[in-house]
């Protein structure tokens, strides 16, 4: 692996010398290979170029269990010289100190509370999180210091954490997306055979709805051929409004290098019918034509008007509202040395997570 010739000093360094992999008999991770490492920053810029709303993001593992055969977060296990196929699905890199590393990290200075995103690239509530358990130490560090902080996820196991959520909901912004893109189910098992089923996701969206902790739906990806029809959409829309959703957001399917190569395998191997289809489809690069966009954007947000239910638009936060009160007001076992609000952090304003 390419980190065994890193070395602890130089920019370059990305993990300490001091991993340990792992293994664990057990039937949920069997066939999975842990590489605990120490990462040496946890809280990342997103470059400048990304079409993205938000500027930072915390992502405490790579690769992912959940082995969405689309997920374009595959090509940066290359960058370990891992596999972007079944080793993106069974290599996960695990950031052991990443919630002692992020509290250290808002507390610095230079840092000026500005919205984290997490579960951007891979999903922070994957498999790995039931056995190392450091959503809820970063959870509780972000809410420590008051940082306003988003979710993206297609895990159950962020129930687990619904009592952080809603006392970090107290003092900040916080904003929770679900990811629900299709109801089929033979769908699912073979696109998304990791994750808990669609229906057990909205259910996740219903308990956070009714604990106070408004969600959005993000409808990703629709997928061209398989998940598009118009039955389909109205059925997806349909089952997020009725979960109490705040929002719905669609994003249509889109393939990067990584990704492109392993999903178009599966679609041979599944679908051997529709290469040719999906090949002229993205013939122009990793998006999805325009036109196909506005058409499965449009769909979706004709049926969720119909259901009474509001897209989400740019700049609106999918969050709850924290009291307002000032930061001299809050306990201050809440509030460390390090972790005081910036004085911009009232007129914070948290994105959409897409």
């Amino acid at each position: 692996m390419r980190w065994d010739n890193l070395r602890s000093e130089g920019p370059e360094a990305l993990f300490g010398t001091d991993r340990v992999t792992r293994t664990f008999d057990t039937p949920e991770f069997r066939g999975i290979t842990f590489h605990e490492v120490r990462a040496r920053s946890i809280v990342n810029r997103v470059p400048g170029a990304s079409k993205v709303p938000f500027a930072w993001t915390v992502n405490p593992y790579r690769g992912c269990s959940h082995a969405c055969v689309y997920c374009f977060a595959r090509k940066t296990h290359s960058y370990l010289d891992l596999d972007t196929g079944l080793g993106f699905d069974s290599q996960i890199v695990v950031k052991v100190n990443a919630p002692e590393l992020l509290r250290r990290e808002l507390a610095a200075p230079r840092w000026q509370g500005e919205h984290i995103a997490m579960g951007t690239n891979v999903d922070c509530y994957q498999r790995a999180e039931g056995k190392y358990a450091l959503m809820p130490r970063i959870l509780t560090a972000l809410r420590d210091c008051a940082n306003p902080f988003s979710i993206l996820t297609k895990g159950t196991l962020v129930l687990r954490d619904l009592e952080l959520l809603r006392s970090a909901a107290a003092i900040t912004e916080v904003g929770v997306s679900v990811s629900v893109g299709f109801l089929d189910q033979q769908l699912w098992r073979t696109v998304e055979p990791g994750t808990p089923a669609p229906q057990r996701r909205l259910d996740v969206v219903r308990t956070l709805a009714e604990h106070g902790i408004p969600c959005g739906a993000l409808m990703a990806p629709v997928i061209p051929f398989l998940g598009d029809s118009p039955a389909q959409l109205r059925e997806t829309v349909r089952a997020v409004a009725a979960a109490g959703a705040s929002s719905v957001t669609p994003l249509t399917l889109h393939l990067r290098p990584g990704a492109r190569e392993w999903f178009m395998a599966w679609v041979a191997q599944h679908h051997p019918g529709l290469v040719r289809h999906y090949e002229a489809l993205y013939a122009g690069g990793a998006y999805a034509p325009t036109w196909y966009q506005r058409r499965i954007t449009g769909q979706v947000h004709e049926l969720a008007a119909e259901y009474g239910l509001a897209p989400a638009a740019p700049g609106v936060a999918r969050r709850s509202t924290p009291a307002r009160e000032s930061t001299a007001d809050r306990p201050s076992e809440r509030v460390p040395v390090g972790c005081e609000a910036s004085p911009e952090e009232s007129a914070y304003t948290q994105m959409t997570l897409l």
